[in-house]
């Protein structure tokens, strides 16, 4: 076991007039099993990169191990998995790479495949398999269960937890739970690491919050009866004071005592002040990495009619293949119908088919003509402009559409920056607030999760229990089905 020490690390990107990382120190231990969280655009990705000395930076990161990157980059993909293999690790023997294919339900043939012929699930699981097979290497891992089906997310999950000596970047809640020991949150303001996983870490986080938002409150209180109290003070310290030149009954006042007296009440007035002091430092201590959940909302319009959608003995075909067959499913007014299977199995066809797509299929879809669809697809296609420029393209409420941005975490100034910058994650949270902000009976949303972080996941999840949406949707992110599907279509 041995330590990796970040001393004093500063990084901006050129152009930027923020700092993503400012004097941040911390160090980590080359055997933890470590998940990587923080809201979209906060850096998780770019500190992996400071890691593997990609990027220039102030102050030191000091190791004494080796960072291997997943996913790694295959230029050439109609190598053979055995070429990849001697590619990135010529020392490793092919039956040191097979070792870890149990654990990952592999089959050994995949070795012997062009990579390109390999399903996004085993690519991935191949990978995975000839990096952990590695020594003496610490591996970064970014987002890997992206795209990949319930089943291939399980083998990740069972395959990781048994690893140890790599940090992992990913937003599902189960894959964190499962397989680390250690989280490094980056926050608004700070990094900070904890030992557990997700759950433990985001229950410390609600508690911490909830701490914090009490003793503000408290200091609120206590700031406004001092800053009213040493007002009192100096009052009564001034009207002694100028009493000490009346005459009461023609008597002379007593002079030094009045001064004296008024000394007092102006000293305690000071005491007062320098307490409301100490609280407002306090108090400006507190709520500094709280993250917003404000509730999202809904532009959807009630429909007359309850049934939606009805779906008769539906088969789709590719090349004359039917890979969906008779597939049946009513969509009713308020229903949350998620649409479950491996990967090719056909579920982003269907849901293409149910916007009017042009696809070659049997049966029938019936659909109400007054109905209005809001779709969301896997892949952002919007490939320049501003967030204005989008609004004013979609003919969206600007105001509704940055409200709900900036729900989701979005930065004021960010409205005015090219989008190509942005994160994966946040370009995703562009086309749920667009769907969100849309005028609709249905929305139909494809893996509308994909690379958006945890929180924002909570606030979408929180929305859609709380409302009467209809949605139609696919997304392998089991706790978020589990918690919101009412109706489930498995292919």
């Amino acid at each position: 076991m041995a330590q990796v020490k970040i001393q004093n690390l500063t990084f901006s990107y050129d152009g930027n007039y923020e700092n993503i990382f400012e004097n941040v120190s911390f160090s980590f231990d080359t055997d933890w099993k470590i998940g990587l969280i923080g809201r979209n655009g906060r850096g998780k990705t770019t500190f992996l990169n400071l890691l593997l000395g990609k990027l220039k930076y102030n102050g030191k990161i000091v190791t004494p191990t080796h960072f291997d990157y997943f996913p790694y980059e295959v230029k050439h993909k109609e190598k053979m998995g055995i070429d990849l293999l001697e590619e990135i690790s010529p020392e490793i023997e092919p039956w040191e790479v097979m070792k870890n294919f149990k654990d990952l339900d592999l089959n050994e043939c995949c070795l012997y495949q062009r990579f390109e012929t390999l399903s996004n699930g085993e690519q991935t699981k191949l990978l995975l398999a000839i990096l952990f097979a590695k020594e003496n290497n610490f591996l970064l891992i970014d987002e890997p269960t992206n795209h990949l089906d319930y089943k291939s997310q399980e083998c990740v999950k069972n395959f990781l937890s048994k690893q140890k000596g790599f940090i992992i970047v990913s937003h599902s809640r189960e894959l964190i739970d499962c397989c680390v020991d250690h989280i490094i949150s980056i926050n608004k303001n700070d990094i900070e690491i904890q030992k557990g996983n997700f759950s433990t870490w985001w229950k410390n986080r609600q508690n911490q919050d909830n701490f914090e938002l009490m003793q503000n409150e408290r200091l609120k209180k206590d700031i406004l009866k001092l800053q009213e109290s040493a007002k009192e003070r100096l009052e009564w310290a001034t009207q002694v004071e100028n009493s000490k030149n009346k005459r009461v009954s023609g008597l002379r006042p007593d002079k030094g005592y009045i001064g004296h007296k008024a000394e007092k009440m102006a000293k305690s007035a000071k005491a007062i002040e320098q307490r409301r002091n100490k609280a407002i430092e306090e108090k400006e201590k507190l709520l500094k990495n709280i993250e917003k959940q404000d509730d999202l909302f809904l532009n959807s319009i009630k429909i007359k009619k309850e049934t939606m959608i009805i779906v008769k003995d539906l088969s789709i075909f590719y090349d004359n293949k039917a890979v969906v067959k008779n597939i049946n499913f009513n969509v009713e007014y308020g229903d949350k119908l998620a649409i479950c299977g491996a990967n090719g199995s056909g579920k982003t066809s269907l849901l293409k088919i149910l916007c009017g797509a042009d696809i070659k299929h049997n049966g029938e879809v019936y659909k109400d003509r007054k109905l209005k669809i809001s779709y969301v697809s896997q892949q952002y296609e919007w490939t320049e402009g501003n967030l204005i420029e989008f609004a004013k393209e979609f003919k969206l409420d600007q105001t509704k559409f940055f409200t709900m941005l900036f729900k989701l975490g979005f930065k004021r100034e960010q409205f005015n920056s090219d989008i190509k910058k942005f994160s994966e994650g946040e370009k995703k949270k562009i086309l749920i607030a667009k769907s969100l902000c849309e005028e609709a009976n249905l929305y139909i949303w494809d893996e509308p999760l994909n690379y958006i972080d945890v929180i924002s996941r909570l606030q979408i999840e929180q929305l859609l229990k709380n409302t009467n949406i209809t949605l139609v949707f696919v997304e392998h992110d089991m706790a978020f089905v589990k918690n919101i599907a009412n109706k489930i279509v498995n292919i």
